[in-house]
This record gives C-alpha cells, sequence and structure tokens, in this order.
C-alpha cells in the first residue's frame, strides 16, 4: 500500500487546472478532505452526500450504492463537480451523478486516483493509504 502526505496531494491539486463550478459535492466518506481542499482552491462552496457502497475494509456491501440522503441541488446551480477520493468502476460516482438527471445542471468530476475528467494521480493504480484516513494512535505513557 503506498503512502502519499497531505504536501504531496496539496502540491498536485494546485498543479491541476480545474474551472469554476458553482458547487463541489463531496462524496462521503472518502470524498470529503479532497472535495473541501477543491472547494478552498476555486473558491466554490462545499456540500456533501453520503453514499453506501463498500465498507471500511473497501468489501462491497450492497447490490449498487446507496444514498442515505436525500440531495437537492441549491437553486442556482449550473455546474457541479463531484469529488471522491477513488473511483475503479464508477459506480458510486454514477450513482451521484444520477441524481442530476433531471436538473439542468452540468456535472463533472474530480478523483485522486481511478477514472474521472480530473485526476489528481493518474499513475497510481496501487491502493493508498490517504492521509485522511490513517488512524492515530498514542503511545501510554
Amino acid at each position: 500500500m503506498m503512502d502519499l502526505s497531505f504536501d504531496e496531494i496539496m502540491e498536485r491539486l494546485n498543479n491541476t487546472a480545474i474551472p469554476d463550478f458553482d458547487l463541489v459535492l463531496g462524496i462521503a466518506t472518502g470524498g470529503i478532505v479532497p472535495a473541501a481542499l477543491v472547494a478552498a482552491k476555486i473558491g466554490a462552496p462545499l456540500a456533501t452526500v453520503t453514499v453506501q457502497y463498500r465498507d471500511q475494509d473497501n468489501a462491497v456491501m450492497h447490490d449498487r450504492p446507496r444514498l442515505l440522503h436525500d440531495f437537492d441541488l441549491p437553486v442556482g446551480v449550473k455546474t457541479v463537480l463531484l469529488v471522491d477520493d477513488v473511483s475503479v468502476t464508477g459506480e458510486t460516482i454514477n450513482a451521484v451523478r444520477s441524481l442530476f438527471h433531471e436538473v439542468d445542471a452540468r456535472t463533472q468530476t474530480l478523483v485522486c486516483k481511478g477514472a474521472a475528467d480530473y485526476v489528481l494521480f493518474p499513475e497510481i493504480d496501487s491502493c493508498v493509504n490517504w492521509p485522511w484516513k490513517k488512524v492515530r494512535t498514542q503511545k501510554k505513557v
């Protein structure tokens, strides 16, 4: 498993040309931190949507991704950037993208690794130990 630091991720993000969007939508849980970083970079509002498909060990839990709460697109939003940490099959991103099929909003996608419109680390094909998923333990004195 490969480790990436916040510094490496920020460097890659800062060197990636991302156009303006009306809304950055992070897919919880893995997409929340990258979405916050992207929203700050482009100066866009941030929202999150929670989808359940895989467990903490990356094992598939359901036959398809399940939206755990309703999401209504804010009034006036015409462009949305969907952000997740990883997209291998596209199942989760496509499930979220389907929320917008009846509204007049253009969606694009960004992931740290995998397949999307914007990919921060396209050269990585191994598993990654993302800094926001590392569990910190303290030594007992």
